[in-house]
């Protein structure tokens, strides 16, 4: 059951259309939303405040802070005022919420109380976030919020059918069982996405998802395709089939990634839809 939803705002086109998705899934699985605003406190406190301030000339920090905060404070009230009013055109029940701190460390906290967390592609501070989702905010709640995060890309579609792509694996059976909640409860066709050049291997993914399948009645169907997993996954999103794609995230370890990277980071970060992951 998903009861509540988590949405972190900042303002941006992206975090806009995060809102717009969120107010579409919540009024179909009858939830509340939570906008959260992060007042990031690497930009009111530190060094760079401190080197800019004594470069152009203005007041020492010391005199710039509360100027600083009171401006990021009244920038929030109205980032999270039109998040309410979004919410109310769209009949979906929410409340807001305001913090100060590292954001991703703001969010993970935040989530804990929340089912899911619906998060943008990129953030109004992408352009300095050392290449954007990889190794940034993104990266960071989807491995430590222990929560399904769904990441929003720029631009808004109505979701009218799902795909998973799925491996067997454990992280996999989880987006198994997240993907055939969703196509069950909204009545969307599930397309199963297997990514290997061995057809043994997708004879087995096959009869172990087929068996999950059984207990019920959706629209499913399930293709195979080789070659290596993030591009295969990428072309099948780029063919248009589906609205939402739902993957296990981060299958290996973590010192695999750090030398060759990883697929759910290279989904995320050029997927043209949402891609929804869970550990």
């Amino acid at each position: 059951m998903v009861k509540t939803i988590l949405i972190p705002i900042d303002g941006s086109d992206y975090g806009n259309t995060a809102i717009d998705y969120g107010v579409y899934i919540a009024k179909r699985l009858e939830a509340r939303l939570t906008g959260l605003h992060v007042m990031d406190v690497r930009l009111i406190q530190g060094p760079v405040i401190t080197d800019i301030s004594g470069s152009i000339g203005l007041p020492p920090y010391q005199e710039l802070y509360p100027i600083i905060e009171k401006g990021l404070e009244d920038r929030a009230d109205v980032i999270l005022k039109a998040f309410e009013e979004r919410c109310t055109q769209g009949g979906i029940p929410a409340e807001t919420r305001k913090a100060v701190g590292i954001i991703e460390e703001a969010i993970i906290e935040e989530g804990k109380n929340h089912d899911w967390i619906i998060l943008a592609q990129r953030g109004e501070h992408f352009h300095i976030a050392k290449g954007g989702i990889l190794g940034s905010t993104a990266e960071a709640v989807v491995r430590n919020a222990g929560k399904p995060v769904l990441v929003t890309p720029q631009s808004y579609q109505d979701i009218e059918s799902i795909g998973l792509a799925y491996d067997g694996s454990p992280p996999a059976q989880h987006a198994l069982e997240l993907a055939v909640f969703l196509a069950d409860k909204m009545a969307w066709p599930l397309t199963i996405l297997m990514v290997t050049d061995d057809q043994g291997r997708a004879a087995k993914f096959s009869k172990k998802a087929e068996t999950y399948l059984e207990a019920f009645q959706i629209d499913c169907e399930m293709i195979v395709m080789g070659g290596k997993e993030d591009r295969a996954i990428l072309q099948f999103i780029r063919e248009g089939s589906v609205e939402l794609m739902v993957m296990g995230a981060y299958g290996r370890n973590r010192l695999h990634e750090l030398f060759i990277g990883s697929t759910t980071s290279q989904v995320i970060r050029k997927s043209t839809i949402p891609v929804l992951l869970t550990r």
